[in-house]
């Protein structure tokens, strides 16, 4: 299997990385980092204009046609700058799961809004008994003459501070998973925002009686939870390749520590303990590089390869992550810890990975589940 970037993502990294390094500065994150929004809708504006908003819509609806790898490319930049913009919840997530659900209308009246930056989308779907079972939705939709009723909880919404419009899952009255999109300042809607660990916010909402129109359900009201499935399997996929950012982040400055930072007068990196460490992190960085890069692939599969190519990559990178975070930071001896350097940001940012759309516990039982194996609870 030939791996090589094509020309035009090799642009799109060099682009991105170029973007991510001259905007995302230490000084920057400590700013967005008290910002109500949770980021920068300048340069969510900018992104709009470098074309990142419209990158995996279909040209169709004034998008550019880009897959997966384009994504994990962008997500990868993401990463090493801690971008807190809200393109997971709106891009990857959000514009998939219109595409997977929504009419010919509903496509065309809401994938330009998400490309040209002027639509902010949040999914409402997990719940506080569900933990990581996508298939577990308590929140309910009943039909009534003027269109539906939804009563229900969320919780961890991301970006739900900031989007216009939310996308909710609720069950109807036949017991089908459907998806409706929801105003953010709708009547009977309550949210409690808050920070998330390691940038952006997320919220809780409860839903008391919502009243959509008819219109606010996708397509034709027919079982969501497929979509919802396949549209989480490529956000894992875009999340792992985010994870290989922040860790190659961790890798290149705790190298770079240890060879200025000096002990009874030599270098760190001259002591073969810690060279061997440094080699560690440097091998769990390409493994979950390979693993991010086969959910990436596999992201339009049939629904069992992919999702283990997901949940194993998931599970995976999870693991590899919290070992190059905590080895950063023990290198960095207490400086790790403070606030004067990045490494602390980057750590908690990989904690809240480990634990976003399942840990890696849950991880490794769904992946062998799906292959037909029995797995212990």
């Amino acid at each position: 299997m030939d791996l090589t970037l094509s020309d035009e993502q090799r642009l799109l990294r060099e682009s991105a990385d170029r973007f991510i390094s001259d905007t995302y500065t230490a000084d920057h994150r400590r700013k967005i980092a008290s910002d109500p929004l949770g980021f920068s809708a300048d340069i969510w504006k900018q992104f709009a204009d470098l074309g990142w908003l419209a990158l995996p819509i279909s040209e169709t609806y004034g998008g550019l046609g880009g897959g997966a790898i384009e994504i994990g490319i962008l997500m990868e930049a993401f990463g090493r700058g801690l971008v807190s913009e809200p393109y997971l919840s709106t891009v990857v997530i959000g514009a998939s799961l219109i595409s997977e659900c929504g009419t010919d209308a509903q496509k065309h009246e809401l994938l330009p809004k998400i490309a040209d930056g002027s639509l902010i989308l949040a999914f409402a779907h997990s719940e506080r008994q569900a933990r990581f079972d996508l298939s577990d939705v308590k929140t309910t939709a009943k039909k009534t003459p003027d269109g539906w009723r939804l009563d229900g909880q969320k919780t961890a919404v991301l970006d739900g501070n900031a989007a216009g419009q939310i996308i909710v899952s609720a069950r109807d009255d036949g017991g089908k998973i459907g998806l409706f999109l929801m105003p953010r300042g709708a009547t009977g809607l309550t949210s409690r925002d808050y920070p998330r660990l390691g940038g952006g916010r997320a919220s809780n909402l409860d839903l008391n009686g919502v009243q959509l129109p008819a219109e606010a359900v996708f397509g034709d009201g027919s079982d969501a939870l497929p979509a919802i499935e396949a549209v989480v399997d490529r956000a894992m996929a875009a999340l792992g390749a985010e994870a290989v950012g922040i860790m190659q982040t961790l890798l290149d400055q705790t190298l770079e520590y240890t060879k200025i930072r000096k002990q009874f007068g030599r270098p760190l990196s001259a002591n073969q303990v810690i060279r061997h460490r440094l080699a560690d992190m440097a091998m769990q960085c390409d493994e979950a590089r390979s693993m991010a890069l086969r959910a990436a692939l596999m992201a339009d599969a049939e629904p069992v390869a992919r999702g283990r190519a997901a949940s194993g990559a998931k599970a995976k990178i999870g693991k590899c992550a919290r070992f190059v975070a905590e080895q950063s930071v023990q290198l960095h001896g207490a400086m790790g810890v403070t606030e004067e350097l990045d490494i602390g940001s980057y750590f908690k940012r990989l904690l809240a990975f480990d634990t976003l759309f399942g840990n890696s516990g849950h991880h490794y039982r769904r992946h062998a589940a799906l292959g037909g194996r029995a797995v212990q609870a």
